[in-house]
């Protein structure tokens, strides 16, 4: 039976004695606009070629050989400052592009090195969180980290922040990190005629890097010939770094170890308990 105009009446009137009140058109129009807006950015991502992600770097970085889309693509070959990075694969989080910025999951390769990270990036810089991996330190060498040194390494980090270069030829700014990296099996040709040197945790509280980018990390042993307990200082800005702390042998150590020592403890006796104290300054 069709409703009578009474009955229309008397509704609209029920409602607007109860205060309700059907929903503005206009506040339903703009999460249907965000919606849309999404769906096509999510539709031009994923069309577009990877080598897009170039646009985006700072200029100290180059990507070259690229492959797939840019919303999950690769590029096989990176370079800083015209030193080889080796390659990273992504998978980007399409909501973050609303508020301008760029998220993804990001998987990092160079040799038998890898590493794992949920990455955000702006304009100004870049952080990674649940930052984990490792690998050889010789795969590191041409970076000019773990020079003469060799081992493994494994590291975890919950937060690290990097600021971009303003320039070509700058390098980024590291602003701050929490975590640890551990190394293992530690030679080097320069101490103790290469012997195995034991492994190490240095460890980055919260706070450890200042405003002006220095740092102060906490090193010591995970067992082996050598014991140490030491602070390193890192000068980003002066490019250098100072090892303050106290080292001695344990028993069993390798006959060069004991005899390095010896030596160093002519110049910096040891103390009632045999520790012998070191300050040792070097160049990042």
């Amino acid at each position: 039976m069709p409703t009578s105009p009474s009955v229309k009446r008397s509704t609209s009137s029920r409602r607007r004695a109860s205060g309700t009140q059907p929903p503005e058109r206009s506040s339903l129009l703009i999460p249907l606009i965000l919606v849309v807006v999404l769906a096509v950015i999510v539709v031009a991502i994923v069309a577009l070629p990877a080598s897009m992600i170039g646009r985006f770097l700072p200029p100290s970085i180059v990507a070259e050989d690229f492959s797939g889309t840019l919303w999950h693509g690769s590029a096989g070959r990176l370079t800083l400052n015209s030193r080889g990075l080796g390659a990273v694969e992504w998978h980007l989080h399409p909501a973050a592009l609303l508020h301008l910025k760029a998220s993804a999951d990001v998987h990092w390769v160079k040799g038998g090195f890898v590493a794992d990270a949920t990455a955000d990036a702006d304009s100004n810089g870049m952080t990674l969180t649940h930052l984990q991996g490792g690998g050889p330190l010789d795969d590191l060498a041409d970076l000019g980290l773990g020079h003469a040194w060799h081992g493994n390494s494994s590291f975890n980090f919950s937060d690290l922040k990097v600021a971009f270069a303003t320039a070509a030829g700058g390098n980024p700014k590291l602003l701050s990190a929490i975590g640890d990296l551990n190394v293992a099996n530690v030679t080097s040709s320069m101490v103790a005629d290469g012997a195995d040197l034991g492994g190490y945790t240095l460890h980055l509280a919260n706070g450890a890097i200042t405003p002006d980018s220095d740092a102060a990390a906490e090193l010591s042993d995970t067992g082996g010939p050598l014991e140490m307990q030491a602070t390193i200082h890192l000068s980003q800005g002066g490019h250098s770094g100072m090892l303050s702390g106290t080292v001695r042998e344990r028993p069993g150590a390798p006959a060069s170890l004991h005899e390095e020592l010896e030596q160093l403890a002519q110049l910096h006796p040891r103390d009632a308990s045999g520790r012998i104290p070191v300050d040792l300054e070097f160049t990042l």
